[in-house]
């Protein structure tokens, strides 16, 4: 069917455009912006410039550490021993290196990830902020690093030692060889597979205080007569930890 010498359809199509332009006009005239055209309260930030600690948080640490820095597969970051007792300098060259052999990966863009230096120093500026304490370590407390012990920083531990230390400190609640007991597995080859030495040494000192794991000086599940646990004793537990990992490789091996 025909109408002034123009097919129905066409006719039709141009109505459309008509409509469509009219609305464009309305929206421009009453102050709407153009669809897809950024608000000047949200303009595009290239990735490299993003300097807020709660979206760098959020894009990049809340999967493991969780939403509040706890209760995700991670260690906790809200934990004000560990922040007592971690460097700023380890803290941050952990942020960019990440640690090998884990699944904590490098985010500095040096090292393969996508962050860069001062992005890095923003987040671990803003942990310290967010979850930190205002008072300085307990006395006594075991270092977070076992080189910034004031023994020999080189000597690995005593894995012989360090079934004794667990056993009064650690069975309670893991069974008498890591086995489980009243909570989880430690000696379970999957687990020691997927954590460092550091971080062994780290949950030993600090517990898990978002899963109610005691610290080194914790009594929870623990001896009457519990002694908080020294610099020497969280050296030789992390040994025995680490023999049991190697164990495990050595059977899956043969």
């Amino acid at each position: 069917m025909y109408s002034c010498g123009l097919p129905i359809c066409l006719i039709g199509q141009s109505i459309r455009r008509r409509g469509a332009l009219l609305t464009l006009f309305v929206c421009l005239m009453a102050g709407c912006d153009l669809p897809g055209k950024p608000k000047p309260a949200h303009p595009y930030m290239p990735p490299q410039k993003e300097m807020s600690f709660s979206v760098l948080f959020q894009e990049n640490c809340i999967g493991c550490h969780g939403a509040d820095g706890k209760l995700g597969p991670a260690p906790p970051l809200d934990d004000r021993l560990f922040l007592s007792l971690v460097p700023d300098t380890e803290l941050q060259r952990v942020i960019s290196e990440g640690r090998a052999g884990t699944l904590m990966p490098a985010f500095a863009a040096s090292q393969g990830g996508h962050l860069t230096d001062a992005q890095i120093k923003v987040l671990a500026l803003g942990i310290r902020k967010e979850w930190g304490p205002t008072e300085s370590a307990p006395i006594g407390a075991p270092p977070y690093l076992a080189s910034q012990t004031k023994t020999n920083s080189a000597a690995p531990g005593n894995k012989e030692e360090g079934l004794k230390v667990f056993t009064r400190a650690c069975a309670g609640c893991h069974g008498n060889h890591g086995q489980g007991g009243r909570h989880g597995a430690i000696n379970d080859p999957n687990f020691l597979a997927l954590i460092s030495d550091q971080a062994l040494r780290r949950y030993v000192i600090t517990g898990r205080p978002d899963l109610g794991m005691p610290d080194y000086a914790g009594t929870m599940g623990r001896p009457e007569d519990f002694q908080p646990l020294s610099a020497e004793n969280i050296t030789d537990i992390v040994a025995l930890l680490a023999s049991w990992r190697t164990e495990a490789v050595n059977v899956k091996r043969n």
